[in-house]
């Protein structure tokens, strides 16, 4: 489902400043794989993300996505076969709209708009349904403005908005869409990320700074250092890893010992 060729990325080249940001990352996703990301401050983890979603242009490298080649494709167009949650609750939401209506737009993306009611009594009822996994009390909540919900209820909104209600994403980019909230609420919201991405068996690639919650959730956990990939681990041997033997693998990896 998603194929990275050799990607490299530098930016501010030829300054003072350059950054080698990718360093020939090679990576490829199955259909229904949820793989966690993992590494430190600079380490190309939402580097990996953007260039993935079209943000930025590889210097060299290939990306397709179901077996499409979008490496030259702008991110416009990419997002129809990306769904993406952001690290900040207040991005991917339209704060001045209800949460009804928010849902109505995604669930409507790429197709043509027409002169007809907005939002169907059967569609209000599909997105109840929808907004019940969440156990947020958004159900109840459908003509809320999105700006008067809290941080956690906001995050948890975008979840079902990111593979939106008739439109399945082939691959949903989770950019540490917990590290703004408290442990109680990041702990729902992980939850419910672990609930649609299996009812929905979506590819997913979720960017973390916990250990314990890389290893917890996914079936893949792969860690970059340097713009490398330097850990790749998957299936039985990911489900016994425990935190202590994934620093130990880093800094064998990496011939670091900065993990911390």
């Amino acid at each position: 489902m998603l194929e990275v060729r050799e990607i490299y990325k530098t930016f501010n080249a030829g300054t003072i400043n350059e950054k080698r940001a990718m360093n020939g990352v090679t990576l490829t996703l199955n259909e229904g794989d949820f793989a966690t990301v993992i590494g430190g401050n600079g380490a190309g983890k939402s580097t990996l993300l953007n260039l993935v979603a079209g943000v930025y242009p590889v210097d060299s490298g290939s990306i397709a996505i179901g077996g499409q080649n979008v490496t030259r494709l702008p991110e416009h167009k990419r997002a129809r076969f990306i769904g993406r949650v952001f690290q900040d609750p207040m991005m991917g939401t339209a704060a001045t709209m209800q949460i009804e209506e928010n849902l109505a737009l995604a669930a409507r993306r790429g197709q043509s708009r027409s002169l007809r009611p907005g939002i169907t009594r059967t569609e209000r009822e599909q997105y109840r349904e929808l907004l019940k996994i969440l156990d947020l009390g958004l159900e109840d909540r459908l003509t809320s403005k999105v700006g008067l919900l809290s941080g956690g209820q906001r995050q948890g909104l975008t979840l079902p908005l990111a593979p939106s209600c008739s439109k399945k994403p082939r691959l949903l980019l989770l950019d540490e869409h917990t590290a703004a909230l408290d442990p109680k609420t990041a702990a729902k919201v992980l939850d419910t990320t672990e609930k649609i991405v299996q009812r929905d068996k979506l590819t997913t690639l979720m960017i973390t700074h916990n250990m314990r919650d890389a290893i917890a959730h996914g079936n893949r956990l792969i860690m970059l250092y340097d713009g490398r990939i330097v850990v790749d681990i998957a299936g039985e041997e990911k489900k016994k890893l425990t935190v202590e033997q994934l620093l130990a693998l880093f800094s064998k990896a990496s011939g670091s010992d900065e993990a911390d």
